[in-house]
């Protein structure tokens, strides 16, 4: 059999090459030699691998002479999924998170009630006994949940605001790129073609702005795509993946390709900024807070009534003191860094308080009832309009040292000022010669432009 080994590849020194055979019976009683063979040097014991012993073995191998490759050879396996982004793990548990703190208040409520009165005044004594071990423990615990929020602190880009960062943006990317593609589903059939004049204003817009502000790595490190809703909604949103999408109802409620781009760059400013998941980390813990509050109520409410009644007062106030204030200030570091982004885009930032201003007129024209700010997730359009007026300044400055071409003198506020008291004057015309006005717009108007005028009375654009 040595004749098998020949073409084999020497090492030096001289090896000494072994063989080795074993004896095979099957089940169907035949037999059959194993011969392995192994070259030994002097340094090194090594396992030969050549094409030659590959073949050799093959021949004499059990399972290829009688019955085929075994059974773990041929099963196949198909590529693993993969795990479930953070964020979205956590969305499909939070039910069950709450769920389980009811049942463990409830339990508790159960056993407290169960006991007897002399358990009951042993267990109070118990505690009281041991009240300073109790609250140092408590004490220890709240020092070690601070711990663990203060090394999850993270710089905002741009403004440098330090906030807290439970997710990372990796995680929000995976859960973006599963909500980007249930989007495209839900709206296949009311996307624009890519032909459209709408959607290439748009895509231009978008492009312009990511060029301008190639400087900034979160804007240069997104691939920006552009989908335009056909949907009277007057809405757009970007995902943190650079998945744009417009609503046509946005494109007719901008006046200009100025207004569409602070638009656009509000939108952009959240995506760089991680505010989706800088919102959900606040979410997160506060749920987690709230966890230990809902299973207290469920623990002390003597009904179960009353513990839903606190359970639905906890969600409220949880609301109310936390996440819409929470979500305002972010909607307003978006209007911003969303300024900023126009202004390099070489935009006229004074455009972005007009189209606060136009929006408030719009909702009081379509009689839709405005909630309080201190209800809403987003800043009122007064105050929205306050704080561009002061923030154009700055941004002014910044257009200045991009080197955009100069802004024509008439300021857009003060045009639009005018155009609202003419508004008024004209409605108030027509009453006194009592001509027949359309009710849903005459009125409204007249009380729209002047409401928008008792706000910009004191303004530097007021005639």
């Amino acid at each position: 059999m040595f004749h098998l080994f020949k073409g084999l590849p020497s090492c030096f020194p001289p090896a000494r090459l072994t063989l080795r055979s074993r004896v095979w019976v099957s089940p169907a009683g035949r037999r059959a030699q194993v011969v392995s063979g192994h070259i030994r040097c002097q340094r090194a014991f090594h396992r030969l691998h050549s094409p030659q012993v590959t073949a050799f073995t093959s021949q004499f191998e059990p399972r290829y002479l009688l019955h085929g490759p075994p059974w773990w050879r041929q099963f196949h396996t198909s590529s693993p999924l993969g795990a479930l982004p953070t964020p979205l793990l956590w969305m499909v548990l939070k039910p069950l998170q709450k769920l389980m703190a009811i049942i463990l208040g409830r339990s508790l409520r159960k056993w407290w009630v169960a006991l007897p009165d002399n358990r009951r005044n042993l267990f109070r004594q118990w505690a009281w006994q041991r009240r300073w071990r109790l609250s140092a423990a408590a004490g220890v615990a709240a020092t070690i949940v601070a711990l663990l929020l203060l090394t999850h602190l993270d710089e905002s880009p741009v403004t440098g605001r330090t906030r807290l960062l439970v997710f990372t943006r990796e995680n929000y990317m995976e859960l973006a790129a599963i909500t980007s593609t249930a989007y495209m589903e839900e709206f296949a059939e009311l996307m624009l073609p890519e032909s459209d004049a709408r959607h290439q204003v748009v895509k231009q817009v978008v492009q312009h702005l990511a060029q301008r502000n190639s400087d900034l790595a979160e804007m240069s490190d997104v691939t920006w795509s552009v989908h335009v809703v056909q949907s009277p909604n007057i809405n757009a949103f970007v995902l943190p993946n650079g998945k744009v999408f417009m609503f046509t109802g946005m494109l007719e409620a901008v006046a200009d390709v100025h207004q569409l781009t602070i638009v656009l760059g509000h939108e952009m400013a959240h995506a760089l900024l991680g505010h989706a998941a800088e919102q959900a980390s606040l979410s997160h813990v506060v749920d987690l807070l709230s966890v230990i509050l809902l299973t207290a109520i469920w623990a002390v409410c003597p009904r179960d009534s009353l513990a839903l009644l606190g359970q639905w007062a906890q969600d409220k106030l949880t609301q109310l003191m936390f996440n819409r204030p929470y979500s305002r200030k972010l909607e307003a570091e978006a209007d911003q860094v969303g300024l900023q982004l126009a202004a390099k885009a070489c935009a006229d930032v004074r455009a972005g308080p007009v189209f606060w201003q136009q929006m408030e007129i719009r909702d009081q024209l379509s009689g839709e009832p405005s909630l309080p700010e201190w209800l809403s997730t987003h800043p009122s359009h007064r105050n929205r309009v306050a704080q561009l007026d002061l923030l154009v300044p700055q941004a002014l400055e910044v257009r200045e040292t991009c080197v955009c071409p100069a802004l024509p003198s008439t300021d857009p506020r003060a045009v639009f000022s005018k155009s609202v008291h003419r508004l008024l004057a004209d409605t108030k015309a027509r009453e006194r010669a009592n001509v027949t006005v359309t009710p849903s717009h005459g009125p409204a108007a007249g009380a729209a432009a002047a409401a928008l005028i008792a706000t910009n009375s004191t303004g530097p654009f007021s005639p």
